[in-house]
């Protein structure tokens, strides 16, 4: 591959892996809630398998093999048997992930991932839930089984039941008396194939049957089920056999290939029978809409580019009015010559067009806040986890549209204030059931817009500011003088405030811990700290960051 192909590629791979850790985030703190919830653990699997193919296809193995690892124990049955400790491994996972893909963007060494291969191995190598002793006369629904196939054999199951296809799961308990199971197994895999097409097998080969009890395939035939059970009951091989009908899945890539056939069994249909009252035609043409529908639509567009667009509009309007100042001068001298009159029309219209242009460019750097947003969730529970607080996050106004350089420039900040929230300014949960509060504290995030600017809001419930020890602190470090902070009113703790004390980082808290970490200054002039709000008679801390888009 060229080199500026592969670096096209890679950079390309490096925005979508993002997006994707993004989501690893989101799944896995709601596996801390639902541990075993069988949609988000495919969710998962889908992020990690598509980790796992892309950082292959870019040569970044080591990402590839750690994900290829970690796609083995995303189980259901993982999660319920290790519970939290599986969300963890997610979020680990998540950590692993993005260090990895931090060095590669450096052209750094990689970490080697060992704290998530433990944790990967101590999964695997778990206790597992005894399998119930049964003999060949238990009945057929007591046998263990999973079915936990991959996305490609799900999609060759949905594509096979699609074309008429009866599908079915089957588990098959091998005799514990039987002795070569290598042979054992591979006389099973001889009547499946005898029986139909085998889309699916568990375990795939005859060394890793030989420490396996239950074999499992999904097997495409034509025969009944009833002829498919008989045919599996091999005597002194298999004790115990369970089959089942295969469904469809769920996920959108099944249903967007189940359109697809449709689609296109549609369209066949109505090329043989042509003469028909093209009822078959419509029906195609209305599934090809809905294939588009789900097709990709949107299109991916360095920022470089748009700010070089934005540039050559604001050299556009700077021409406008280098002309209406030519057309003054050429009224002056020629008021009352007919062309005149076309000048103006002209000017007119390319007034309007070049207007609806600088709109059409200003919305397209527009993404909703929701963006920023994403990453706090996982910063509160992390915070809140470190601290051993009790902490619920709130969001309101995700939809509010902001400028893409602004939002970028204010991830940091907003970082430093949520953390500081959980870790200063909300309670432990005895010290607010004291005070008469609810044990969980509360932080919330509220984006809207007043006038032409837009306000971010960060509001917790906790014990606000100690304005007493603000002032012993300012004094003890020579920030002001002990007369001047006993005369200063509260409204001088607010970050716009021309006391020194305020312009300067400093902390108030007796304990420096890991989380205590002042930012560097920032500096933008698109964004402003507007206002630090403290109440000490509603016992909560408010933080608006107003933002607004300077002229160029």
């Amino acid at each position: 591959m060229p080199e500026d192909r592969n670096a096209e590629l890679r950079a390309l791979f490096f925005e979508t892996a993002n997006e994707l850790l993004q989501s690893l985030n989101e799944s896995g703190l709601e596996l801390e809630a639902r541990p075993a919830d069988e949609e988000i653990i495919r969710s998962v699997r889908r992020v990690v398998h598509t980790l796992k193919g892309d950082s292959a296809a870019c040569g970044f193995t080591r990402l590839s093999e750690v994900a290829h690892e970690l796609e083995d124990v995303l189980t259901p049955q993982m999660g319920k048997l290790h519970g939290a400790k599986f969300a963890e491994l997610v979020l680990v996972a998540a950590d692993t992930f993005e260090a990895v893909l931090s060095a590669y963007q450096r052209n750094a060494e990689p970490p080697s991932g060992d704290h998530l291969r433990g944790l990967i191995r101590q999964m695997q190598y778990a206790p597992q839930e005894p399998l119930p002793d049964v003999s060949s006369t238990t009945v057929a629904s007591a046998a263990p089984r999973r079915f936990d196939w991959s996305e490609y054999e799900q999609l060759m199951i949905s594509e096979a039941i699609h074309r008429g296809e009866t599908v079915f799961n089957i588990a098959l308990r091998v005799d514990q008396a039987s002795g070569m199971r290598a042979a054992a197994f591979q006389l099973i895999r001889n009547v499946l194939h005898g029986c139909g097409t085998v889309i699916a097998l568990r375990p795939e080969d005859n060394i890793a049957a030989a420490s396996v009890e239950v074999i499992e395939a999904s097997l495409a035939t034509k025969q009944s089920l009833a002829q498919i059970e008989q045919r599996c009951r091999i005597p002194s091989i298999v004790a115990q056999v369970w089959v089942e009908t295969a469904g469809h899945a769920d996920s959108a890539e099944h249903e967007l290939l189940g359109d697809l056939l449709d689609a296109q069994a549609a369209q066949g249909h109505a090329a043989v029978f042509e003469t028909a009252d093209g009822s078959a035609a419509n029906k195609a043409g209305a599934l090809g809409s809905a294939v588009a529908a789900v097709a990709e639509s949107t299109l991916r567009v360095d920022a470089a580019r748009i700010d070089s667009v934005m540039n050559l509009v604001g050299e556009l309007i700077i021409g406008k009015s280098m002309l209406n100042r030519a057309l003054s001068e050429f009224d002056q001298k020629h008021s009352r010559d007919p062309v005149r009159a076309k000048l103006v029309d002209a000017l007119s219209f390319q007034a309007r067009v070049l207007d609806e242009l600088h709109k059409s460019v200003l919305k397209i750097r527009m993404v909703p806040v929701e963006q920023l947003f994403r990453r706090f969730p996982r910063v509160v529970r992390d915070v809140a986890k470190h601290c051993g607080k009790d902490v619920a996050l709130e969001l309101a106004g995700e939809n509010t549209d902001l400028d893409k350089g602004i939002l970028d420039a204010l991830a940091e900040p907003m970082t430093h204030i949520v953390r500081n929230s959980v870790d200063h300014g909300i309670e432990s949960s005895e010290d607010r059931i004291a005070a008469g509060k609810g044990a969980r504290g509360t932080i919330s995030l509220n984006a809207f817009h007043q006038g032409t600017q837009v306000v971010i809001e960060v509001r917790d419930d906790g014990h606000g500011l100690d304005l007493d020890l603000i002032r012993k602190q300012a004094v003890q470090k020579g920030l002001i003088k002990a007369q001047e902070a006993a005369k200063a009113p509260p409204s001088s703790f607010a970050c716009h405030s021309p006391w020194p004390a305020f312009r300067l980082c400093f902390s108030a808290s007796a304990d420096v811990c890991s989380l205590c970490r002042f930012l560097p200054s920032w500096k933008s002039r698109a964004v402003r700290a507007r206002k630090f709000i403290a109440s000490s008679s509603a016992k909560s801390c408010v933080c608006e960051i107003t933002c607004s888009r300077s002229s160029a």
